[in-house]
């Protein structure tokens, strides 16, 4: 795997570790979805993800990251449509979806 690469996988693990961070051990949708700042800063971790994987996209292509287009989907509507973001799919995606990206990622470092 280039050096590249591993950083990127890196970025995004970094990433995920903050969401849950943010979050806390008790994740709630309501203090979620009160908190501008919490809400910020979660979305800004998932453009950080969406643009790694996109730049891991560009170098390689035989890495396999499940949904990796929705990935980098997600980091485009987050950022160009920021007004329209919409905490329901957002909450979804960290609920349904983050986990199995850090397992998936996880694996790809080690």
């Amino acid at each position: 795997m280039q050096r590249e690469v591993l950083r990127y996988l890196v970025d995004i693990q970094e990433s995920i570790y903050s969401i849950y961070d943010y979050l806390g051990d008790k994740q709630d949708f309501s203090n979620y979805q009160s908190s501008k700042l919490l809400r910020r800063a979660v979305e800004r971790e998932l453009e950080i993800i969406g643009e790694a994987v996109n730049r891991i996209l560009k170098i390689d292509k035989t890495i396999n990251i499940s949904n990796s287009r929705r990935i980098v989907n997600l980091r485009n509507y987050v950022i160009h449509g920021y007004d329209k973001v919409d905490n329901v799919i957002i909450w979804g995606i960290i609920s349904r979806d983050l986990s199995k990206l850090k397992e998936q990622i996880d694996n790809l470092i080690n």
